[in-house]
């Protein structure tokens, strides 16, 4: 058996996964044909549209279903920063990579997007690297986010309504909130913030997979929509109360206490792979705090924080998790729900309220 025909074999006894349809938004006619050249080389993409315009997407979008949609940011009328939130609705599911010469320099434009709901961006490269790396890179990204909403739907499919084991949620005090998240995160975190109390009494410590260069807006975003000051973490800064402490892109948010509780950066590896990691920081938390600690797990893919978490459950603190609905992508919260860590298993509004009730409930004893 030749080996061309071992692998016609192999792929009628498996049936190959459909391809990730896309659709490429760009007002540069050179920009739309360059970039489907480089998807219509990998087999595994399908691109089923292509538009200029923002307002030609939202019409496409009527009456074509896409898993992923390539979105520029710089166009006339409507940019595609404006009409974000209506072309993720209207795509009903689809991820949108923002991709633009705006992604590499401009953090704000990058930040203020995956605000908006974006599931990742990438900056254009520069006239004539179109080719090689960017091909490639570009592949990945599209087969992390694309394949993204197959696989839940076939996960509720092959278990609907699967339990999750809940633990009980500690009585200690509000000693300090852990939140965890990245691709799809930000969102998140906006509406986790924006719904917990004005006073905590206690520091909110952050960490999003997001480049160094982002890390400075981020906070800004942060700042902006929950009205607490955040700040990217400086090394031994002494951790305030109901202030953000944002991990910097560049190391790992820990935390260890002296006279009192510092920051403390750490550049090890991480069994993730990710810097900054989630682990880390629930690890030391876990550490310092104890049963006053509270990690929350917010959409992101993989399963960075799953040994931390477990970690910080294993000293007496809890554990929260974002609900399959609410993520973008249910990787990180699902892995800590599955693993049977989490005491909430909620939108992320309503894991902030379930973090209130506990504080009262505390109080009143």
């Amino acid at each position: 058996m030749t080996a061309l025909s071992a692998i016609a074999r192999r792929r009628l006894e498996r049936p190959a996964d459909p391809p990730i349809r896309l659709m490429i938004v760009d007002d540069s006619q050179v920009a739309r044909a360059v970039l489907s050249r480089m998807v219509a080389a990998q087999q595994d993409f399908e691109i089923v549209a292509l538009a200029g315009t923002a307002e030609e997407a939202l019409d496409a979008l009527r009456t074509v279903r896409v898993d992923a949609i390539l979105l520029d940011v710089e166009m006339p009328g409507v940019s595609g920063l404006e009409a974000l939130p209506d072309i993720i609705r209207a795509g009903e599911g689809a991820r949108v990579l923002v991709i633009s010469s705006m992604a590499d320099a401009g953090a704000e434009t990058t930040v203020r997007a995956l605000a908006l709901g974006a599931a990742d961006a990438l900056p254009k490269p520069g006239i004539g690297n179109f080719a090689g790396r960017f091909s490639q890179v570009l592949a990945d990204r599209l087969r992390r986010i694309g394949r993204v909403d197959r696989d839940e739907r076939r996960v509720r499919i092959a278990a609907p309504g699967a339990p999750v084991r809940l633990r009980d949620m500690p009585e200690g005090a509000l000693g300090c909130i852990a939140l965890g998240a990245s691709t799809g995160g930000l969102h998140a975190l906006f509406e986790f913030l924006r719904a917990l109390p004005g006073r905590i009494e206690a520091p909110i410590l952050v960490t999003q997979h997001l480049p160094a260069l982002f890390m400075p807006y981020f906070a800004r975003q942060l700042e902006s929509a929950s009205g607490r000051v955040a700040r990217v973490a400086a090394d031994g800064e002494a951790l305030r109360p109901d202030q953000i402490h944002v991990a910097p892109g560049d190391a790992h948010l820990c935390v260890a206490r002296d006279d009192v509780v510092r920051v403390r950066h750490d550049r090890k590896r991480a069994a993730s792979g990710c810097l900054p990691s989630v682990d880390p920081m629930l690890a030391s938390v876990a550490s310092v705090y104890g049963c006053d600690g509270i990690g929350v797990m917010l959409s992101g893919m993989g399963r960075d924080g799953l040994a931390g978490a477990r970690r910080l459950v294993e000293c007496g603190g809890a554990m929260l998790a974002q609900d399959r609905h609410s993520a973008a992508i249910w990787g990180m919260p699902r892995a800590v729900a599955e693993a049977g860590l989490a005491s909430a298993v909620l939108p992320p509004a309503e894991l902030a309220r379930r973090i209130t009730c506990r504080e009262e409930a505390v109080q009143w004893r």
